[in-house]
């Protein structure tokens, strides 16, 4: 589990909660019409927007700002230099045997093409063109968080309107004036709060999340170049760490 998401929202919601209960009660904050509104609206909206193919998707991606197994990409330079050891060695074929102790589905893919004999350019494009539709449904799951967090600020001014109107047509019954005045500003407290708290971060989050991921494919993609070529596990090692800061450099011929 991804403890930062986890304590972000559990210190957002708590220190806006300890606010409350320093003014008033929590009570005064649940208005299930403001909730309605909020929550059926934004949800229209966002059907409106994308096919629901698409939004149950997102939801599917949505879990990785929760539950997320990074790979340091160390490892995986490490990995890929072993490979190109063994591969220099004992001929590519010998990368069959060593797909089968890999997780990652991606560079399994690309070991068994390399030991089937594609040629460097097919297994190149092939792999980037995976990596295309990848950044894609990325980029989709993204954007759709970051719809709903500007479609429920949206909302909730609407809901503001709809409290504002109800309580001027009745200003002559001062018991209807609170109701309505609530209903007003609750939905705007419950669109920025959902917007600000959840929606644009987690859209945030998956970004990370996808340039991570997409970054140790392009490690793959460069580091099976190599084997095919090759070259020398130091040389692709020093190519690979081009792609990650100085600090993050280990080599494993230093060990």
């Amino acid at each position: 589990m991804d403890l930062s998401t986890l304590l972000g929202i559990v210190c957002a919601f708590g220190l806006m909660i300890l606010a409350i209960m320093n003014g008033s009660g929590l009570a005064v904050f649940f208005e299930p019409q403001s909730i309605m509104i909020v929550a059926g609206g934004t949800l229209g909206a966002l059907f409106v927007h994308y096919p629901f193919k698409e939004v149950f998707r997102a939801l599917s991606v949505a879990q990785k700002t929760f539950f997320f197994q990074d790979q340091p990409p160390t490892k995986l330079i490490g990995q890929l230099t072993e490979f190109a050891g063994k591969a220099r060695k004992e001929g590519l074929l010998s990368l069959q045997s060593m797909a089968k102790e890999v997780n990652d589905p991606f560079l399994v893919k690309g070991l068994q093409m390399a030991a089937d004999g594609h040629e460097p350019e097919a297994l190149e494009q092939m792999l980037i063109r995976e990596i295309d539709y990848i950044r894609e449904r990325h980029e989709s799951g993204a954007d759709i968080f970051a719809a709903l967090g500007a479609y429920a600020p949206a909302i909730g001014m609407v809901g503001t309107l709809i409290g504002l109107v109800q309580m001027l047509q009745n200003m002559n019954d001062p018991s209807s004036i609170g109701p309505a005045m609530a209903v007003a500003l609750l939905t705007t407290f419950y669109g920025a709060v959902t917007a600000n708290v959840l929606f644009i971060p987690m859209s945030g989050k998956l970004k990370t999340r996808s340039q991570s991921e997409l970054l140790k494919k392009e490690l793959i993609v460069e580091g099976m170049n190599s084997i095919l070529a090759g070259e020398n596990p130091r040389i692709m090692e020093q190519k690979l760490h081009a792609y990650l800061q100085p600090k993050d450099r280990q080599s494993v011929f230093k060990k």
